[in-house]
């Protein structure tokens, strides 16, 4: 009887967290979106929900009414603790920092990219993103991409509703400013990555300054202890003349891909990918490119193979 009592119990326990388990899984793509989006890093996005998963299993015990809304506070919370020590870590950097990019060969994203993207996040918007503070960032993030109301942001943050209002309409006066809306056709956008890169490959100045716009500017990511070279070319003659002189022995081991949902370049070495390329097009110009050739960020790519 009182085995049977034990089994009961032990059983209750197995049902209860399998549910848990597939409760939390309904909610795990779209926690990962708002992470992603908040940190820039696929890693540190799944860091940040595995953490969710851990509070929510020590909390089984508890009346949670709303799941999605308390899964969503923890990451956000989460994410804010991770932005803040990571710009306390910043210092350590050598240039300019990059996102994690989202990346498929050829230009077709896997089911689970495509949640990871929904909306379109591309690279540019994603460095604008990382120039907030990370109060601005959450009140922005969260309510203009993920429609969660100031009401429930603004606890996150210890701050008053009209506070947090206040955050997130500065960070999309920044975001406006600093950013333009890519071409949405992906065709168009491969038919101008895919002009730049015949160009660099035959060293065409002339050709690079009919793709590239007057403002164009190059980031370029080489991680933590990479060597000093400038991060940031900004200007029209500076960027053509830099794909012009390195195109012709850079270019060669580029292949077309999507990154972040746009057309965009996976570079390959001997052993696999060693960099990844963001374009940003407007109106059949390149606005922004994006190199990002830090080894952690590619950990992914390389696992791929």
């Amino acid at each position: 009887m009182r085995a049977g009592r034990v089994l009961a119990r032990r059983a209750a326990r197995v049902n209860d967290e399998m549910w848990l388990v597939e409760q939390f899984e309904q909610h795990r793509s779209r926690l990962r979106a708002v992470a992603y989006r908040m940190l820039g890093s696929v890693s540190e996005a799944d860091d940040a929900v595995q953490e969710a998963w851990l509070r929510l299993h020590r909390s089984a015990d508890t009346e949670i009414e709303n799941l999605a809304g308390w899964l969503t506070t923890v990451v956000g919370r989460v994410c804010l603790d991770m932005l803040r020590a990571r710009r306390a870590r910043r210092e350590d950097y050598v240039g300019m920092w990059l996102p994690e990019p989202v990346v498929s060969a050829g230009d077709a994203a896997s089911p689970e990219e495509q949640s990871l993207l929904a909306d379109s996040v591309g690279l540019a918007l994603l460095v604008v993103l990382e120039t907030l503070a990370p109060p601005e960032r959450l009140a922005f993030v969260l309510h203009d991409m993920f429609a969660v109301p100031f009401e429930e942001i603004a606890p996150m943050l210890d701050r008053t509703t009209e506070a947090t209002r206040q955050l997130a309409s500065r960070a999309r006066r920044r975001i406006r400013g600093a950013t333009a809306q890519p071409d949405p056709d992906l065709s168009r956008q491969r038919r101008v990555v895919d002009a730049f890169l015949a160009a660099a490959r035959a060293g065409d100045f002339e050709q690079l300054l009919e793709i590239l716009h007057p403002d164009v500017v190059f980031h370029v990511d080489r991680g933590p202890g990479g060597p000093a070279v400038p991060p940031v070319l900004a200007g029209l003659q500076a960027v053509a003349r830099q794909a012009a002189d390195q195109g012709p022995r850079f270019a060669k081991m580029c292949r077309p891909a999507l990154v972040n949902g746009a057309a965009g370049l996976l570079v390959h070495g001997a052993h696999g990918p060693i960099g990844v390329v963001g374009m940003t097009v407007v109106d059949d110009l390149i606005t922004e490119i994006d190199l990002v050739l830090d080894p952690g960020k590619l950990t992914a790519l390389r696992a791929d193979g």
